[in-house]
């Protein structure tokens, strides 16, 4: 497959710009604009002092309504909101910006408060990471994921984000790797993986010289049948593949990927429908399906941004559209401020069905709501009443014990439930997956579930 060339030209004003970060220097400047009086901007940087905050030109000019701010669901996707973090924490982090306190102060408060806000959700540190492979995953015995050291930025930081964590400048806290021969040796040592997924961070961040760096070393493994990326790039600088200096380079790479007969799959995160409105998100993802890559798109259901059917049935039209493939409705994960962003499953669940109404059967290859928890990826199946009693329906889409995957059990029904720790077994005494978690140590669960440590 060849590039194509002759792209339409762009007509977004950012079309010849470079890429301008905006970080918390920017903050109290744009948060004035937004109309946040002195003190919701004290406590809006009280947030940021905790979690990470980091925007560019495109999304602050483009996708933005000012107008609409700070209520417009695009801010809020971006910018830290004072509520988001329990209100003595961001007092007392205020007083200390307020009073110009040490850095060393600062940092310690803040510190404090990402403590309790389980930064590595689902064991990801202690059951998923083999034995001395910094920067390596391993959950599903199919899939290993893979942290590029360079990639741990993003254009764009969303406020729900569940890695946040690598972004604070907490080192006990980040994963990254930049060993791509010991990557390759561990895919060899486990004949049983067929997919890497590059993650972050966002390895679209990195220049194609440097992405070429740690995919071609893969290329000649037989065993390898999809190279996954998991990007926000094309919602948050599609520039990167139409109008940047690599551009075409990084999309010859792409070729060079398909040419060697993997499936690449560009695994974008849209979050709400105004960021696949502008023509050079249009003119992105035309690019990139012309080198034989597949766009499946993902996004997890976010209260305040995209909690309305309308929401998803309108992105997954315009996806199915433009040739992408409608791939996941995600549960806000349990991590950061997620009571802050959590929609309750039921509710989800009756989101997630509205909005599948509305579609045709080409972007019903969605799955949802789907919650990446410990055990697995566990789908909402539907909301049902069974001998009497009103219960949810629930299934594995993917598992540590591949046999429970796709075999359904249910849970008493909770209103209020937001994630699988909150739900009962019903019919049950206990959940078909506890002996994964429960009573055993990590490298004794991986074993008998699938990956094994080396």
């Amino acid at each position: 497959m060849t590039l194509v060339n002759d792209a339409v030209a762009p007509t977004a004003p950012t079309a010849g710009r470079k890429f301008r970060a905006l970080t918390v220097k920017h903050l109290d400047e744009l948060t004035a604009r937004a109309g946040l009086s002195a003190e919701q901007r004290l406590a809006t940087r009280a947030v940021a002092a905790v979690l990470p905050f980091r925007t560019n030109a495109y999304v602050v000019d483009e996708l933005i309504d000012w107008s609409a701010a700070p209520d417009d669901p695009i801010y809020r996707l971006v910018f830290p909101q004072e509520d988001m973090l329990p209100a003595q924490d961001v007092a007392r982090i205020a007083d200390l910006l307020r009073r110009d306190a040490p850095k060393a102060e600062i940092d310690a408060a803040a510190r404090a408060v990402r403590m309790r806000l389980n930064p590595h959700p689902a064991g990801q540190l202690q059951l998923n990471v083999p034995d001395s492979m910094p920067g390596v995953q391993h959950k599903y015995e199919e899939t290993v994921l893979f942290f590029p050291k360079q990639g741990q930025t993003c254009h764009t930081y969303c406020t729900y984000c569940f890695r946040w964590a690598q972004f604070v400048g907490e080192p006990d806290l980040k994963m990254a790797g930049d060993d791509i021969d010991r990557l390759r040796d561990y895919l060899i040592a486990h004949p049983k993986v067929t997919s890497v997924l590059f993650t972050g961070g966002d390895p679209m961040i990195m220049g194609e010289s440097v992405l070429r760096r740690y995919i071609e070393p893969l290329l000649d493994l037989e065993q390898i049948e999809s190279i996954r990326i998991g990007t926000k790039s094309l919602g948050y600088w599609p520039q990167k593949f139409v109008t940047d200096p690599d551009a075409d380079d990084m999309l010859r790479l792409f070729e060079r990927v398909v040419a060697a007969g993997k499936n690449l799959a560009f695994m974008a995160h849209f979050t709400h429908p105004r960021e696949l409105e502008p023509a050079m998100v249009r003119e992105a993802v035309r690019r990139i399906r012309n080198t034989g890559a597949v766009i499946r798109t993902q996004a997890p259901l976010i209260r305040s941004i995209n909690d309305r059917p309308e929401d998803w049935s309108a992105m997954w039209r315009t996806q199915t559209r433009l040739g992408m493939i409608p791939y996941y409705m995600f549960v806000e994960r349990d991590t950061g401020p997620r009571d802050y962003f959590a929609v309750p499953l039921g509710q989800a669940y009756e989101i997630f069905r509205e909005a599948y109404q509305g579609i045709s059967g080409l972007a019903r290859t969605v799955r949802g709501p789907s919650m990446s928890a410990t055990p697995g990826k566990v789908c909402v199946d539907g909301v049902v009443e069974l001998f009497g009693q009103k219960v949810f329906a629930l299934k594995f889409i993917q598992c540590r014990d591949p046999d429970l995957v796709n075999r359904p059990f249910y849970a008493e029904y909770d209103p209020s439930a937001i994630w699988l720790d909150d739900l009962k077994p019903a019919f049950a005494d206990a959940f078909p997956f506890e002996h994964l978690t429960l009573g055993g140590s990590a490298a004794h669960d991986l074993a008998a579930s699938g990956p094994s440590l080396p």
